[in-house]
């Protein structure tokens, strides 16, 4: 079980330590910084139809350590499980006659990219460590704590003008151009913006948020990874995407935030079935989180589960990124008295569920959902978390 955030970032600040001292020649680092993952309550693949999102800091998350050099020579190794090998890379400092450009291995293009995009510069030379907690492929975004606690990073070494939004913006877009991966605003906002016990109502079209209370003790949000890993890049999330557009364009919209219901029905006939579908769950989606904003701030929890529930059925049915695994956990965690509302978070294709529940049941919950499901699931108590900030070493 996740404990208190202190404690899970000074384990991580630990071990980045431990491994920079092994790396640098016995050298201690003179930065430290964090930036955490996040968990979607409600409001899923809406962002890049500039709808609503409604999602959460957690306290896990990815910690950066490191120190200037004066070569120009920038050195960066991972302790995170699953990423790839080489765990350690080197390469020149950008220029703008020699720009960074995406390369293997993977995780390392979600920090190119950001030391790329960055909006100061010119970037000097830095040796760095990362370590981090977020289970990669699990819907969490660890992508995006990577890139914020990356950007955060740079931001002590070369500050730029402290603008939060552009900040987000600079590391969408090096998932954008170096990861391939097309995604919406949500991750990098929360990454950067979080604060603690509070949710935050994103609108992905003005880029306006509202800080929603999420602080009632006699609450838990309850985060179960069905260790079922997905991979969006190069899969069905550009797919969806584009499903996406050719329903906004058939609707005479610029993006199906613009467009109603009975916009929709009364195009139906112009659109596929398997589209109209689509743009049904993105539509529904985004009145489902306006709505459960609304009941959040009014500690509505019944009416905030049972828009969870729908928006869960939508994503199974209509947009179809649900898997089995994710179903059975949503379904088990459903049948406990307690239980308000569970759903699968994320993009899809398995991942985690986020669950709404009393606090009195949760051990209870987890006991039943674990004799439930048919795989192994990792559980994670979480509250709301503040966004990425430098860390004292």
């Amino acid at each position: 079980m996740a404990g208190p955030r202190e404690a899970e970032l000074g384990s991580l600040l630990a071990e980045a330590r431990l491994a920079y001292s092994g790396a640098f020649a016995g050298a201690d680092p003179e930065l430290a910084v964090s930036a955490p993952g996040r968990v979607n309550l409600i409001g899923e693949h809406t962002d890049y139809n500039q709808g609503f999102v409604l999602p959460m800091a957690l306290q896990l998350g990815t910690v950066m350590v490191g120190s200037l050099r004066r070569d120009g020579v920038i050195s960066i190794i991972t302790t995170a499980e699953g990423a790839e090998e080489p765990k350690r890379v080197q390469f020149p400092a950008p220029t703008e006659g020699n720009p960074l450009r995406p390369s293997e291995p993977h995780w390392a293009n979600y920090v190119k990219g950001v030391i790329q995009h960055y909006r100061a510069g010119p970037i000097p030379g830095f040796n760095a460590v990362i370590a981090s907690n977020v289970p990669l492929g699990g819907g969490l975004s660890s992508s995006a704590s990577l890139e914020v606690a990356t950007y955060t990073f740079l931001q002590q070494l070369c500050p730029d003008d402290g603008d939060l939004v552009a900040k987000a913006l600079a590391c969408q877009k090096a998932e954008h151009v170096f990861a391939g991966m097309p995604c919406g605003i949500m991750d990098q906002f929360i990454s950067v913006m979080g604060k603690e016990g509070h949710a935050l109502l994103i609108d992905c079209r003005s880029l306006e948020t509202l800080l929603v209370p999420l602080n009632d003790p006699s609450l838990v949000v309850l985060i179960t990874n069905s260790n079922v890993r997905h991979a969006l890049t190069g899969s069905e999330y550009p797919t969806r995407r584009h499903q996406c557009e050719e329903a906004a364009k058939a609707l005479g919209k610029a993006s199906l935030r613009e467009a109603s219901m009975a916009d929709l029905e009364a195009a139906q006939a112009l659109l596929s079935e398997e589209v109209f579908r689509r743009a049904r769950h993105v539509i529904g989606e985004i009145e489902r989180t306006s709505r459960a904003g609304q009941a959040l701030q009014a500690r509505d929890y019944e009416t905030f589960g049972r828009l969870m529930v729908e928006s869960h059925n939508s994503l199974r049915d209509d947009y179809e990124v649900s898997c089995p695994e994710l179903d059975e956990l949503v379904t088990a965690a459903l049948e406990v008295r307690g239980v308000y509302g569970s759903r699968m978070t994320g993009g899809g294709f398995g991942g985690c569920t986020v669950t709404l529940l009393e606090a009195g049941v949760a051990e209870a919950a987890v006991q039943h959902i674990k004799e439930k499901y048919s795989g192994a699931a990792t559980f994670y108590f979480t509250k709301p978390s503040d966004g990425a900030k430098v860390q004292p070493l």
